[in-house]
C-alpha cells in the first residue's frame, strides 16, 4: 500500500519525469525556481500563488530565490541540510505501507507516552524510538505521542521552534525512517500521535515574511509577535496550509492522532473559527475509515471545542495543577490559582474537567477563565502528573519525584492512571527517572545569547532568583551539556513495576467500561482536609469508586464504598486511612 497527501502548495513528483512547484508568495512579483543547477522563471497564477513544472527527481535538491535571498520549499518533505540549506524531492509513493488492516484503537482505550525523540534514547533518532516500542508496549501504554518533528535550526531543540511544518526534523532520521516508526508501533497496537504548532513560526529560519507579509497580522498579538493570520484578506491560503498539514501528517504517514500546542494562541475572529474547520475537514476525511484522534492544548478551558464530531480531549493544566500543589506544595506563579484548596480543584477536575469553569483567576489578574465542562465525559480530558512543559519549563528543569515525597508521587501516579481520564506519561516518570528535562536549543550566536538572557531574566521575578548569581546557575538553552543532560540513559532506568501494574488494572478493568461514559455523571466529596471521595457511573453502568488521603497524617470518615477492592496503595486498611493513600473500588461488575 501506498499514501500521499496531494496539496496545492510545495512540490509533486509526477509519473511523466517531472514534478509541479507551487510558492504562495504574495508579496513579490518573481520568483526564479533554482533546481539541478539552474534558474527557472516561475509563472504567476491568481492569489499570489507562482507554479512551474520541470523535470524532476526524486532525491533532487530545489529553492526559490525571491530577489537576491535564497529560501527553502515552506512546504518541503525533508531538509538534508537544516532549515537555511535546499529542499529536498520526496516520493511518498516510493514507502510500501505493510499496515493496510490497520484501523487505529477507540479513544477510550488511549494511554498515551510523551517523549522527545532526541533525548528519548541515547541515538536520539526515529531508528531509536523504534527500538523501544517493545518496552513501551509491555510497560501497557497504546500510544506514543512526539513532540513536535517540524524542522527547526541547529541540532537540538524541543521542536516548538519549528519553521518548516511539513518536513520532519533532519536530524532525527529521513522521512522513509519516520514511516517505518509509525509502521513498527502499528504491529504492536501502538498508536502514533504528533504534537503540531499552528499558533506560530520560530525566530530563525522562517522565511515567509519576505514574500507572504500577508501570512502575518498586526491586528492580533501572540508571546511570539505578530500572530498568524486566520481571518484577514487572504487567510484562506493561510488556513488551508495548517489543515493540510494536519491532513499531510495524518494522510501521508498514516498517524492516528494530532495535539495541537497552545491553540488559545490561534486568533480568529472569523465565523466559522479556525479550530471549527480543521475538525471538520479531518472528521470527514477519516472518520469512515479509521480512528483519528484530535486532542487540544487549551489554556483558555473553551470546552464549545470538546466532543464528539470535534476535538476527543484537552490536555487539562487544571488537573496537573492541583495534583503538584498537593504533591508538592508549591504556590508560586500560576499554582497560586490552586493552592488555596488543592482537594478541592482536584476533586472538582476529576468530577467535572476544569477546576476552573468560568471562575477569576488570580494568577492572570482576575480575569475570568474557563466555560462551564461537566457535561462534557471524562474521556474528553487528558490528565497527567508531569509532560514537558511543567517538566522543562522550571529553572532547571527537574523532574516531580525531586520536589515531592515518594509516598506523595506514588499517590498521585495511582489516582491519574486508573481514573477515567485519559492518562498520559511522559518519558522515565514510569521509572522515577531523576534526570531532567530542562529548555534546550541551538541558536546561532546572536539569537543564542537573546534567549539565553531572556531565560534568565525570566525567571529573575521569582524570589528565589532575585539573586544575580542564582540566575547564572539556571542551564544555559544552547549549551550542549543541557540537551545532554536530558538525553535518558537505559542504564539508569529504575523498575516501573508500579506502572505497569496500574496499566494493566487500566486495561482489564477500567478501559472496557468507559465506552458510552457520559457526562454528569460523578460526583466527589471533601473528607476532612486532605481527604476526597469520587464517585464515576461508567459506560456499561458500573461504578467507580477513589478514596484518596492526600495529606501526611491518617484520616478518618471515608467509609467503605460498595464494590469490589480494585487496586489500594496499602493493605488491610480499617476505618482510617494511612497518610497518602489511596483505594480504588469497583461496584456492579457483571
Amino acid at each position: 500500500m501506498r499514501r500521499r497527501h496531494d496539496m496545492p502548495f510545495g512540490a509533486q513528483l509526477a509519473e511523466s519525469g517531472e514534478a509541479r512547484f507551487n510558492l504562495w508568495a504574495p508579496g513579490t512579483g518573481s520568483v526564479q525556481l533554482l533546481l539541478g543547477g539552474e534558474e527557472h522563471p516561475m509563472q504567476p497564477a491568481p492569489d499570489g500563488l507562482f507554479t512551474l513544472t520541470a523535470p524532476a527527481r526524486p532525491g533532487d535538491r530545489y529553492s526559490f530565490r525571491i530577489g537576491s535571498q535564497e529560501v527553502p520549499d515552506p512546504a518541503s518533505r525533508y531538509q538534508p541540510e537544516d532549515v537555511h540549506g535546499p529542499s529536498q524531492l520526496v516520493d511518498p509513493e516510493a514507502f510500501e505501507w505493510r499496515d493496510g488492516d490497520w484501523r487505529g484503537r477507540p479513544w477510550e482505550e488511549t494511554v498515551l507516552y510523551e517523549l522527545h525523540v532526541g533525548t528519548f534514547t541515547p541515538e536520539g533518532t526515529f531508528a531509536g524510538v523504534r527500538e523501544r516500542l517493545d518496552y513501551l508496549a509491555g510497560l501497557g501504554v497504546t500510544a506514543i505521542e512526539l513532540m513536535p518533528l517540524s524542522d527547526f535550526p541547529g541540532g537540538r531543540n524541543w521542536g516548538y521552534d519549528g519553521v518548516l511544518p511539513f518536513a520532519p526534523e533532519s536530524r532525527y532520521g529521513t522521512p522513509e525512517e519516520l514511516k517505518e516508526l509509525v509502521q513498527a508501533a502499528h504491529e504492536r497496537g501502538l498508536m502514533v500521535f504528533l504534537d503540531v504548532v499552528y499558533n506560530h513560526f520560530g525566530p530563525e529560519g522562517n522565511y515567509l515574511h519576505l514574500y507572504a507579509p500577508q501570512f502575518f497580522t498586526d491586528r492580533h498579538r501572540t508571546p511570539w509577535g505578530a500572530a498568524i493570520n486566520f481571518d484577514g484578506e487572504l487567510s484562506g491560503w493561510v488556513r488551508g496550509f495548517f489543515i493540510h498539514n494536519a491532513l499531510y501528517w495524518l494522510e501521508e504517514y498514516h498517524l492516528d492522532g494530532l495535539r495541537l500546542d497552545a491553540v488559545h494562541a490561534i486568533a480568529d475572529g472569523s465565523e466559522k473559527h479556525f479550530l471549527i474547520e480543521l475538525a471538520e475537514r479531518v472528521r470527514r476525511r477519516f472518520d469512515s475509515e479509521r480512528h483519528v484522534h484530535l486532542v487540544l492544548e487549551n489554556d483558555a478551558n473553551e470546552a464549545r471545542y470538546l466532543g464528539r464530531g470535534r476535538y476527543d480531549a484537552q490536555w487539562n493544566d487544571d488537573l496537573h495543577h492541583a495534583l503538584h500543589v498537593t504533591v508538592t506544595g508549591e504556590s508560586g506563579g500560576y499554582y497560586a490559582d490552586y493552592a488555596d484548596d488543592a482537594i478541592g480543584h482536584l476533586g472538582r477536575c476529576l468530577a467535572e474537567g476544569f477546576a476552573y469553569q468560568g471562575e477569576p483567576s488570580a494568577y492572570r489578574g482576575g480575569v475570568s477563565r474557563g466555560e462551564p465542562s461537566a457535561g462534557l465525559p471524562p474521556v474528553c480530558f487528558v490528565s497527567f502528573l508531569q509532560n514537558h512543559d511543567q517538566v522543562g519549563n522550571r529553572a532547571f528543569g527537574e523532574r516531580i519525584t525531586e520536589l515531592g515525597a515518594p509516598e506523595a508521587v506514588r499517590a498521585a501516579a495511582a489516582i491519574y492512571l486508573l481514573a477515567p481520564q485519559i492518562p498520559m506519561i511522559f518519558m522515565g516518570e514510569e521509572w522515577s527517572t531523576e534526570q531532567p528535562f530542562p529548555f534546550f536549543c541551538d541558536f546561532g550566536p546572536e539569537l543564542a545569547r537573546a534567549v539565553t538572557e531572556g531565560r534568565r531574566e525570566e525567571f529573575a521575578r521569582f524570589p528565589e532568583f532575585s539573586d544575580p548569581e542564582m540566575r547564572e546557575k539556571i542551564p544555559d538553552p544552547n549549551d550542549p551539556e543541557t540537551f545532554r543532560s536530558a538525553v535518558l540513559e537505559p542504564e539508569r532506568n529504575g523498575r516501573p513495576e508500579l506502572y505497569r501494574e496500574l496499566l494493566r488494572l487500566r486495561r482489564e478493568e477500567i478501559a472496557p467500561r468507559l465506552r458510552g461514559i457520559s457526562g454528569g455523571a460523578a460526583e466527589y466529596r471533601r473528607i476532612g482536609e486532605r481527604g476526597l471521595r469520587v464517585r464515576w457511573a461508567l459506560g456499561d453502568g458500573s461504578t467507580l469508586t477513589l478514596l484518596a488521603n492526600l495529606g501526611p497524617e491518617p484520616a478518618r470518615g471515608f467509609g467503605r464504598p460498595e464494590g469490589e477492592p480494585l487496586y489500594s496503595t496499602v493493605r488491610g486498611m480499617e476505618d482510617a486511612m494511612p497518610p497518602w493513600s489511596v483505594a480504588w473500588y469497583l461496584e456492579g461488575v457483571g
